[in-house]
């Protein structure tokens, strides 16, 4: 038992290690010209990149990572779970005047970029929700799929061996923030508002959304849950919530990954996953 611990804890150290060192090349090119979609891909395979390396160096197979679809039950919920916690907060900014909610001025930004600008207002917003929720949706798991092979297909399991589930979700949420700091610091990863406050705001989200993905991977017993909880928090944040909030003044205090209001309803998310982390799997320690 103490090997296997051993070795989980090598291998756990092994994986982060390369993470950064193998993440550290994209963050320099975003620290110098700002984000791309292509330097976000690159950056979110980083992970799964540093997980197939570390299971060579390991002598472990790719193959016998989690890819099992699981029951789809666990599909379902990943997708809505994000909408839970993120759709109150926007409402609260929109209906208690923290930010503007104006589909007439959302729709004049982003109908000509899907083909829509002939169309009247109603259609035009609903069409462009709908993309987003279909095929918007697909482009998010594509990078998301990258980041949760290694955090939850990866870490997670290998944690479960050595801690109980409050450990397995803080060091995996603590170190899974931790990654992303390059980007708020020294690049155009942020909506705004100061350093300190987007990273304290963002890792409190992040911290909480890792015992949420950590809680469904475990469950499921399969990555792609954690895969589609991702996505669909990228999806709704970034290209639904986000984009059709106009900024008030106090608008990106509040709203995105690095306002306060997030931060605070994934953690009430959390709080309730980590009640019920008796029912994970035996496998995975309680």
């Amino acid at each position: 038992m103490h090997t296997a611990a051993t070795r989980s804890r090598n291998k756990i150290v092994v994986y982060y290690a390369l993470t950064l060192l193998f993440s550290a090349p994209w963050y320099w090119l975003a620290a110098k010209s700002g984000f791309s979609v292509l330097l976000f891909t690159g950056i979110m395979w980083m992970p799964a990149l540093a997980t197939f390396a570390t299971l060579r160096i390991f002598g472990e197979r790719i193959r016998d990572l989690a890819w099992g679809l699981g029951e789809a039950r666990w599909l379902r919920w990943a997708y809505l779970i994000p909408l839970c916690y993120a759709l109150p907060v926007y409402l609260i900014v929109w209906l208690g005047g923290w930010g503007g909610f104006d589909p007439t001025a959302f729709v004049a930004k982003t109908a000509k970029a899907f083909g829509m600008s002939g169309l009247p207002v109603p259609l035009a917003w609903t069409g462009y929700v709908l993309i987003a929720l279909t095929a918007g949706f697909i482009d998010k798991a594509g990078r998301a799929l990258g980041e949760e092979i290694g955090w939850r297909g990866f870490l997670v399991p290998e944690l479960a061996k050595v801690t109980n589930f409050t450990g397995v979700g803080l060091i995996s949420g603590v170190l899974w923030a931790l990654w992303h700091f390059p980007g708020i610091v020294f690049s155009t990863y942020n909506e705004g508002t100061p350093a300190w406050y987007a990273l304290t705001c963002f890792t409190v989200m992040v911290v909480s959304s890792g015992f949420i993905a950590a809680w469904i991977r475990l469950r499921s017993r399969s990555l792609w849950p954690a895969v589609f909880y991702h996505a669909a928090h990228n999806m709704f944040v970034q290209l639904i919530f986000t984009p059709m909030t106009i900024d008030t003044g106090p608008t990106r205090w509040i709203i995105d990954e690095f306002g306060a209001g997030m931060a605070i309803t994934s953690v009430a998310v959390a709080i309730w996953v980590w009640t019920k982390r008796g029912e994970l799997p035996a496998a995975a320690p309680a």
